[in-house]
């Protein structure tokens, strides 16, 4: 509910501070005083659209701050807590308006829009006046008020559940179908595709090996040519390296008295002797082992050629073939799973249907028999309130659609006809404010209990009333504020008398400047002021004993 109310710089009001308590509070004053102020500010701090108007003169920004306690609001904590602004059982929203028309929108502290701020404050505060502001005319909360009523709330969060669900699967669905035309004539070519790579059966570094071994039988003749061709130099010709090695140690070798030097040179002959010989033998062992193989040197440039052929067709180098190949694998198997999986939503989709529409027809039922009690019961409280004339109808539409519908089979409106022979009309059509306000309490009485919106307020529901009527709107109204919370702009003594709280309004003016004032009146006050109100030049004894009895009632 509202605790507190701040207004800085707000049309005539420099600063007002209110407090506000469980139960009816009223609030009266002279005509033109600025008990409009509230309203006015209310509905800013809820996301009115602003106007650089409402700044007081002088004054460069107007700044309004709303407190509420939702303890016991469940819908206003859950939308805090999914946009991650829940900060215990207190909300604070506040709205800023410059000289230049800016407007600036804060809930808890932190900046948001006016569309957020609209949101969370029609889950805290409804205003009942002759304006656009009232949610009842909205049949969104029309809605809302007969589920409350008829205690289908949880069956309405299901169907919204499944809604929700048969939505995304319908969408997927139809993505894939849409699709599936281009899929099939792309999944031909990929089977084709693939199947040419997995006849070609390419392995694991065999690329690297073809080619290596490619080459040395492409060089095989040359190979063998220079191989024989050392090898004779080495130890078969007639004069080879290893004869005249042989030659030089032994002229070495009969030299008598040799100084040092010849026989290290000795030495490094001998050395070079040796490695000559271990040469000619690996050369040797070589030759012996080397075979030419023509047709082994054709399959291998007939492989590798095949290989580079497909890597040419897919504009790739030949070493990405293998990668190629799992990357059209993977692209032909989702489309291949696309099929299942077109199959499975379509049996998912056939399961929701069947679950929404069970559950549909449950809540369908529910609210039927539920309209029909709230009917009778608020065109009962209608006659209290002298609309005995006036005919109240829930018209609950069937839906034309084959999908699921968030909220049920069935459209659900108020329908109202003020006099006898005229055919009923929806409630926003209503032309006269007075009869929409009354309209409006009588819904609101009856449906009070159920209702999730914790403070309501009434600006002049007795407009063209007065006497009992008058007595009787003011008792709904406190009976109301036993169950919640109720304010009250009012201009008769007998709603006035109801108020477990009185707010008097009254305006200063000085030659130039115009104030708004507010003040919590006691008892001793709020006789003055019922007396007041019960009309006369000048108050009297015996308007304050009439103010004084009905403040006793």
């Amino acid at each position: 509910m509202l605790i507190h109310l701040s207004i800085e710089n707000f049309a005539t009001a420099a600063h007002l501070e209110m407090e506000f308590d469980h139960g009816m509070t009223v609030i009266t004053g002279e005509t033109g005083a600025g008990k409009s102020i509230m309203l006015g500010a209310l509905g800013l701090a809820l996301g009115d659209r602003a106007d650089a108007k409402v700044v007081r003169h002088g004054e460069d920004r107007t700044d309004i701050n709303a407190s509420f306690d939702i303890g016991d609001c469940q819908d206003a904590q859950q939308w805090l807590a999914n946009h991650d602004l829940l900060s215990g059982e207190d909300c604070l929203l506040r709205r800023v308006v410059t000289r230049e028309g800016r407007s600036r929108a804060y809930i808890n502290g932190r900046p948001a829009t006016l569309q957020n701020l609209k949101e969370l404050g029609g889950m805290l505060l409804d205003i009942h006046s002759q304006h656009a502001h009232q949610s009842l005319l909205k049949k969104d909360q029309q809605r809302r008020l007969l589920d409350d009523y008829a205690g289908t709330r949880a069956q309405t969060v299901e169907l919204k559940k499944i809604t929700r669900q048969h939505q995304q699967l319908q969408q997927r669905l139809q993505t894939l179908q849409a699709n599936r035309s281009e899929q099939g004539a792309r999944a031909q070519l990929l089977c084709y595709q693939v199947e040419e790579l997995d006849k070609l059966d390419l392995q694991s570094d065999e690329l690297a090996q073809l080619s290596q071994e490619q080459k040395q039988l492409a060089n095989g003749e040359q190979l063998l040519q220079s191989s024989q061709h050392t090898l004779a130099l080495c130890k078969d010709d007639q004069l080879n390296i290893t004869g005249l090695l042989s030659q030089a140690i032994r002229s070495l070798a009969e030299i008598q008295g040799k100084p040092p030097a010849l026989d290290t040179a000795a030495e490094l002959l001998s050395t070079a002797l040796i490695q000559v010989e271990e040469a000619s033998d690996e050369l040797q062992l070589h030759l012996d082992s080397f075979e030419l193989n023509p047709e082994r040197l054709h399959w291998l440039e007939s492989r590798l050629g095949a290989i580079h052929d497909i890597a040419r067709k897919h504009r790739i180098s030949a070493r990405q073939l293998a990668e190629f190949q799992q990357q059209l694998r993977a692209e032909l198997d989702s489309i291949t799973g696309s099929d299942e999986e077109i199959e499975s939503l379509q049996q998912q989709l056939q399961e929701l249907q069947q679950d929404y529409q069970q559950r549909a027809d449950k809540l369908s039922k529910k609210r039927k028999l539920a309209a029909t009690r709230l009917q009778k019961q608020i065109e009962k409280q209608l006659d209290t309130l002298s609309m005995g004339n006036c005919q109240f109808k829930l018209a609950l539409t069937p839906r034309d659609q084959a999908s699921p519908h968030a909220n049920g089979n069935e459209d659900i409106e108020f329908l109202v006809s003020t006099n006898p022979g005229q055919q009923a009309q929806p409630l926003s059509r209503i032309a006269s404010g007075g009869e929409l306000s009354r309209i409006s309490l009588a819904i609101q009485v009856i449906t009070a209990q159920t209702s999730a919106i914790p403070s309501l307020v009434f600006d002049e529901v007795d407009v063209g009333i007065g006497g009992a009527i008058a007595e009787i709107v003011g008792k709904l109204l406190h009976k109301l504020g036993q169950r919640g919370q109720v304010l009250c702009v009012t201009h008769q003594p007998q709603v006035a008398s109801q108020g477990d709280h009185h707010l008097f309004v009254s305006k200063l003016q000085k030659k130039t400047t115009t104030t708004t004032r507010l003040q919590k009146l006691d008892d001793s006050n709020k006789v003055e002021e019922i007396a007041r109100m019960l009309g006369g030049i000048a108050i009297t004894d015996q308007s304050r004993a009439h103010a004084q009895e009905m403040l006793a009632h």
